[in-house]
């Protein structure tokens, strides 16, 4: 099977506005990436770097569904703390219908406490809020009629309309061991951000062993699993907009990295450029992929 190759669009390195990111995702798609990606946060701060944050993630994807006309659209990764489950599944609807059928239900538990904090979002018990949100949402999704009544979120005789076209592919964002097992069994696709692995093949390998390992124990043939690993990239050395947690690759030294996460068991490589501009999308595309 032959790696697909996607590419995140500006998260948090700038503020980016409407006409440079329509020209990222065209660039994306003109270039013969195969997606692009939105992340879902609604700030940062800290660390001694000022406060920033991306765009609303599902009104930022529904207008990249009308800019664009070939490339998949996920968010990486949906957040489902941000919103009520129910409304969190009927934005994903709207957007895989806007986009002609082209979304990734990508969705996560969220981490980062300080957002959570300054929006007024609980942030306890959080996985267990996770698994009754993950478990409305699929079955929305899957186009179920869905009552439920738990301890953080209910329901009661919930459906999406219009009835989507379509259930969209369901991928996860997650590495421990209980996240996985709530998820795998439902999945169509896993993805692991750079941080997780080391942002090197054989560090994938070890990582995609893991996952494997949990999908058996969850019950789910491991092959039915896609694997999606993000990559850290350095286009222009000096010029990174992003602090370095573990080592990037060189853009010239990416094609063979893309060989070797292939080897190492990966279906997907979503490229995260330091620095991310049109310019970068284009050169990275130039030198990279196989067109």
């Amino acid at each position: 099977m032959t790696l697909r190759v996607g590419v995140q669009l500006p998260e948090v390195e700038r503020v980016v506005r409407r006409d440079e990111l329509a020209a990222m995702a065209r660039a994306a798609e003109d270039c013969g990436f195969d997606s692009i990606w939105v992340g879902d946060h609604l700030l940062y701060r800290g660390a001694g770097r000022s406060e920033r944050g991306p765009w609303d993630c599902w009104a930022t994807l529904a207008w990249l569904a009308a800019v664009t006309e070939r490339v998949t659209l996920g968010p990486l990764v949906a957040c489902t703390a941000f919103h009520p489950p129910g409304i969190l599944a009927r934005q994903a609807a709207a957007v895989d219908e806007l986009s002609g059928g082209r979304l990734v239900a990508a969705l996560g538990a969220g981490w980062n406490q300080e957002e959570f904090r300054a929006f007024g979002l609980p942030f306890d018990h959080h996985v267990s809020r996770f698994e009754e949100a993950f478990t409305i949402i699929r079955r929305l999704l899957a186009g179920e009629r869905v009552t439920a009544d738990g301890r953080y979120h209910s329901v009661h005789d919930a459906v999406l309309l219009p009835r989507p076209a379509r259930t969209p592919k369901l991928m996860i964002g997650a590495n421990k061991p209980r996240m996985l097992a709530i998820t795998l069994p439902h999945v169509d696709a896993w993805n692991t951000w750079f941080t997780h692995y080391g942002n090197n093949a054989d560090g994938f390998a070890e990582h995609n062993a893991y996952v494997s390992e949990a999908a058996e124990r969850a019950g789910r043939d491991p092959a039915a699993i896609e694997r999606s690993a993000c990559v850290l990239v350095e286009v222009e050395p000096g010029r990174g907009e992003r602090p370095r947690d573990v080592p990037a690759v060189p853009a010239d030294a990416l094609r063979a990295h893309l060989d070797a996460l292939a080897q190492a068991g990966a279906d997907e490589a979503i490229l995260v450029l330091d620095p991310i501009t049109e310019g970068s999308i284009r050169a990275v595309a130039a030198a990279a992929l196989r067109t």
